[in-house]
């Protein structure tokens, strides 16, 4: 079977002849950041001095299923890796798995993917070309479609292929095992995806693949593959499972839990703003270009007193927004948050609800949430106000004091409540 031949990657040297890659050890200060995995750090840091003396950037690749029209920030965990080998002047790659789409991967599923339609995939794969470029440099950035090449495998070629893996080496991966243990049916195509990943990393010629954590058996697979065939193996770096604002499951929109990043900017910032202070650092390093050191000194400053938690989610919310809809919109979605929350102005738009006090409170003013938010529709039934509260999903701003029990400070009281993107003023009296 014929090897796949790549276009070369050109050099990026100075007039003098000397790189311009940054030292290695400022390189991994950047690629380390957030990593929850790298096999092996020792290789990966031959591989950039090896960059350095030759002028060759490294061949960087991470693959993204069209497998829905539009990417949340858990997406973009693996965009802004990307970007940061972009950054330091490697080669990226983003790869759509057009064909692999057909297969559907498994990781995470307890059952086989409903397959999709080409023409679905074809669109879906033209919403990803629009939004992926609001991280990475479209002019820098090698785009490839893996139809490319496991479109033309045909019969024979996909045979030898799988003749490097046995079934046991597939049932070792986690799906499959517990799937098998269970009983529950596995596709025979679906054993094929992984084989299909790793034939990614040979056909392009990587030097490094990014993935989730939950990814580790198909990147290991780019690995052999790459030693069949000749290669260097390919160094793997993987970053965590990002959680959604939630704080507690995996972002995804099916759970509710998720941040578009075509979504409004008022929204974007609004869903930011509704997470907690512990995710927000994890937000800060998965989310950001903020090196490593410089999100620990802003928690320091925190831990210290000097900097409010709010001012540092604040900060958060306008530097992701800014970076997927501009400056001008996150300084004005900032503001209008400011005026709304923290100056006790409240857009003409929200809604105002009247609530009797003696409903929502007890004697001595202290509201009782769960009431108030069913009260104002926000919640159907106090089990669900109380499952948002214990969720950290509801905010209160306004006439209201306290922190462990929040009371009303004057009557009658204007309070705005927040539960996730959902807001409405409470006019209690």
């Amino acid at each position: 079977m014929p090897q796949p031949v790549c276009p070369q990657a050109h050099e990026f040297i100075l007039k003098d002849g000397m790189s311009t890659f940054l030292p290695v050890d400022e390189q991994m200060d950047l690629l380390e950041k957030g990593a929850a995995e790298i096999i092996r750090v020792s290789d990966l840091r031959e591989r950039l001095e090896e960059s350095r003396k030759t002028g060759r950037p490294l061949r960087v690749k991470a693959g993204f299923d069209p497998t829905a029209p539009d990417l949340h920030l858990g997406h973009t965990v693996l965009m802004r890796k990307l970007r940061h080998f972009q950054q330091l002047g490697h080669q990226v790659i983003f790869l759509v798995g057009d064909f692999t789409s057909l297969i559907g991967d498994p990781t995470g599923r307890n059952v086989t993917r409903k397959p999709l339609t080409r023409e679905q995939i074809d669109e879906n794969a033209e919403t990803y070309k629009q939004q992926v470029f609001k991280i990475l440099d479209k002019k820098a950035t090698e785009v490839r479609y893996n139809s490319e090449w496991l479109g033309k495998l045909g019969y024979e070629g996909t045979i030898r292929l799988t003749a490097h893996f046995t079934v046991s080496q597939m049932l070792e991966r986690d799906e499959f095992h517990k799937r098998f243990q269970a009983e529950q049916p596995i596709s025979l195509h679906e054993l094929l995806y992984p084989v299909m990943q790793g034939y990614d990393s040979v056909a392009l010629e990587c030097d490094v693949e990014l993935g989730g954590t939950d990814q580790k058996f198909n990147l290991l697979c780019g690995r052999e593959l790459q030693r069949h065939y000749g290669q260097k193996p390919q160094i793997v770096l993987m970053t965590p499972i990002l959680e959604g604002t939630d704080g507690v499951q995996k972002m995804s929109k099916s759970l509710n839990n998720a941040i578009g990043i075509d979504e409004p900017p008022a929204e974007m910032y609004g869903k930011l703003m509704s997470i907690s202070d512990d995710l927000m650092w994890k937000y800060w390093v998965f989310l950001t270009d903020l090196r490593q050191s410089e999100v620990d000194a802003m928690q320091a400053e925190v831990a210290a007193g000097t900097l409010h938690p709010m001012e540092a989610k604040k900060r958060l919310a306008r530097t992701i927004t800014a970076g997927f809809h501009g400056e001008a919109a996150a300084q004005s979605t900032d503001e209008n948050w400011a005026r709304m929350f923290q100056q006790k102005e409240t857009a003409e738009d929200l809604e105002e609800v009247s609530v009797a006090f003696a409903d929502v409170t007890r004697l001595n003013g202290e509201l009782q949430i769960p009431k108030l938010l069913v009260r104002m529709g926000l919640a159907a039934s106090g089990t669900e106000a109380n499952r948002k509260i214990a969720e950290n999903a509801v905010k209160l701003f306004g006439d209201v004091s306290g922190v462990i029990r929040v009371r009303l400070t004057q009557t009658p009281g204007r309070v705005v409540v927040r539960l996730g993107k959902r807001a409405k003023v409470a006019i209690i009296s």
